[in-house]
């Protein structure tokens, strides 16, 4: 199966597009794109790794869902095109990192610039149907991302992970702590923010990592 994905990962999941599992989740996808409004648009899909080739990777953060209202969604976990109002979860990582960092809230919860220096942002779930949280999981979009954070796991060094949350912290639970550095907290959102998201000081800690290891640190800005 031909699937338009940046190179280096196009190569290492190469095999993942012919298993019966992506042949049932491919039409899945395509039949719900033609019936009803689906997030993101579907050439956003892979938008998270056509942003950050695998070589790039210096961090992972892993998230659920697309945000399943209108313009939202662009492929990214947690971010927002630019323009759109902040949702909440992301908001508190904004506050998160003012801080941890002294660094000013910014104007764009489009987190692209995040993406282009390493942050590989990706939901566990790749579409979803408009105002429909969960609708597309358990279809095989879970396998696929398993496998990327797998190869990530196996093939890179001193990957910093980032896992908010029972849900992220169960699919990070196979990661090599001993070659790479895990980030656990509670999930960003209001619900849990005030029960250890807030001070838990990870895009510092992050930082630190990278350069203990020679790793240009991220510009969280």
């Amino acid at each position: 199966m031909d699937v338009t994905i940046e190179a280096s990962w196009k190569i290492r999941l190469r095999e993942e597009f012919e298993k019966d599992y992506f042949v049932r989740l491919s039409e899945f996808v395509k039949n719900e794109y033609k019936s009803g409004v689906i997030y993101p648009p579907g050439g956003l899909i892979f938008n998270a790794f056509n942003l950050c080739s695998l070589d790039k990777v210096k961090a992972v953060i892993l998230g659920q869902d697309p945000y399943h209202g209108p313009g939202q969604a662009h492929g990214l976990c947690f971010s927002v095109r630019n323009g759109v109002d902040f949702p909440p979860s992301l908001v508190n990582i904004f506050k998160e990192i003012q801080s941890d960092l002294g660094l000013p809230l910014p104007a764009s919860g489009n987190l692209e610039r995040w993406a282009s220096q390493g942050v590989l942002m990706l939901n566990a779930t790749l579409t979803v149907r408009e105002h429909m949280a969960g609708s597309h999981q358990k279809k095989g979009w879970e396998e696929f991302t398993d496998r990327a954070v797998s190869i990530i796991n196996s093939e890179k060094q001193n990957i910093v992970f980032f896992l908010w949350g029972a849900y992220a912290q169960k699919k990070g639970e196979s990661i090599d702590r001993s070659r790479h550095l895990v980030l656990e907290s509670v999930h960003p959102s209001p619900l849990s923010a005030m029960r250890g998201f807030f001070g838990n000081k990870h895009f510092s800690k992050c930082n630190s990592y990278l350069q203990e290891h020679g790793i240009d640190p991220v510009d969280w800005r």
